[in-house]
């Protein structure tokens, strides 16, 4: 009887279900490999985790104690937004089409997406699949630029700034090095985002620090950490996440991904051991501040070089990463004198450009198919230097256009007295006990 029941409920079925489900013999002829597929999806749950509770924990941790909920509230919307409008249209004009400056809006709401349709860019999963990756590539990106205003910028703003910020620098930007648009066209390499996330979300950082000006206090009064161990543990779930974000860039299943996951890790090694070296040879002591910017900051330069060098190019960059970005950090934010919270520009900025170039000098064309300047190719440095130059004008502009256009509908900054009370309370209506 159970068995003829069972028979009954399969004859049953809504024939319409049915015909969207995709058969391995469908998925097969489209070119969708399983292995490919699972390790996406992997890879993208990996990157996700990156912003929530990565970056919300890394950034959290490091303001004071009435800002924590405000500052987790921001990567929070970034996830929500971002989603929902990399879905609407943004997916569609970084990665469909193949003009120059823009895509098109074939994939409106994913219209035309298929179960088995697959994009020219990753021909190996599904392109839902590449669609919901990138997506966390996006997520990402506007979490960061936060962490340069992190204590000052209302949240109404931070809403209306990260909508403008992700349709008017991302998605071009997106399009133009991985969507075949003309920096890609060119041959600019930048495997996981050191012009799309980082270079992009620190000059961006940088630009709303200087409009917004510095904090309520900022070299006069303690404007220390509240709770390190959560920036730790932020910065522990941002080091694994890395491992989806640049092996993942791969987007296979292959060798070329392991290559990628193993150069990330020994940059971020030898970034912490660099950074710390250096405060101890010049304070005496080395800071766990310190030792985990230089994490992120190896993290951050390896990136866009990740998928072209050797392994043990990892460790030189990680080691170029957390001298040059110490550097930017302590002496070039006080020669300049700006109040970016938390460093987006002195680590991530400063990293992508740093990686982007050094992507130019170790490339090696036995993994990444192309030779930078050590073999023999110092026309790829030239094209690096125009990858980066591009970005950085493209951004900086763009965003204090955006930022004084928000300006104009709210104001960007809270008052002083909900400053110095603190954006838990006046932004959220909610505060740490």
């Amino acid at each position: 009887m159970a068995g003829l029941l069972r028979r009954a409920a399969v004859m049953a079925a809504p024939i319409g279900f049915v015909s969207v489900v995709a058969s391995p013999a469908q998925a097969a002829e489209s070119g969708i490999n399983t292995a490919d597929t699972a390790w996406m999806i992997v890879a993208t749950a990996l990157v996700l985790m990156m912003t929530i509770p990565g970056l919300a924990l890394f950034y959290s941790g490091m303001v004071r104690k009435k800002n924590v909920l405000a500052t987790m509230a921001q990567s929070l919307a970034a996830v929500t937004l971002i989603s929902i409008l990399w879905v609407a249209f943004g997916y569609s004009l970084c990665f469909v089409g193949d003009g120059p400056w823009i895509g098109t809006l074939d994939r409106w709401f994913l219209a035309g997406m298929t179960m088995d349709s697959v994009n020219p860019a990753a021909k190996t999963i599904p392109e839902s699949l590449f669609m919901l990756y990138q997506m966390t590539f996006a997520i990402i990106t506007v979490a960061l630029v936060a962490g340069s205003v992190a204590d000052r910028m209302r949240f109404s703003a931070y809403l209306l700034f990260s909508v403008a910020w992700f349709i008017f620098v991302y998605i071009p930007l997106a399009h133009w090095v991985w969507g075949g648009g003309f920096l890609n066209r060119l041959g600019v390499l930048d495997f996981a985002g050191g012009l799309v996330v980082h270079l992009s979300a620190g000059t961006g950082g940088l630009v709303a620090a200087k409009v917004m000006g510095r904090r309520h206090g900022y070299g006069t009064e303690n404007l220390s950490p509240f709770d390190l161990s959560l920036a730790v543990m932020g910065t522990g779930l941002l080091w694994i996440g890395w491992f989806g974000f640049n092996g993942g860039s791969a987007l296979e299943a292959n060798s070329r991904a392991v290559m990628a996951i193993i150069a990330t890790h020994l940059a971020a090694c030898a970034g912490a051991l660099t950074w710390g070296a250096i405060e101890w040879s010049t304070r005496r002591k080395p800071s766990v501040l310190g030792m985990i910017s230089g994490a992120v900051a190896g993290l951050g330069t390896i990136t866009p070089a990740s998928g072209f060098v050797a392994p043990w190019h990892g460790i030189v960059i990680g080691i170029i990463a957390g001298a040059i970005c110490y550097w930017a950090c302590t002496w070039l934010k006080h020669r300049f004198d700006y109040d970016d919270s938390l460093d987006v520009f002195g680590v991530h900025g400063i990293g992508g450009l740093t990686g982007t170039l050094l992507g130019g000098v170790f490339a090696t064309s036995a993994i990444g198919g192309t030779a930078g300047l050590l073999e023999g190719h110092p026309q790829q440095l030239l094209i690096q230097f125009y990858g980066v130059a591009v970005t950085f004008v493209w951004s900086a502009g763009v965003s204090f256009i955006l930022l004084k256009l928000v300006g104009l509908f709210v104001p960007l900054r809270v008052s002083r007295e909900h400053e110095l009370e603190g954006l838990d309370i006046s932004q959220h209506g909610e505060a740490l006990q």
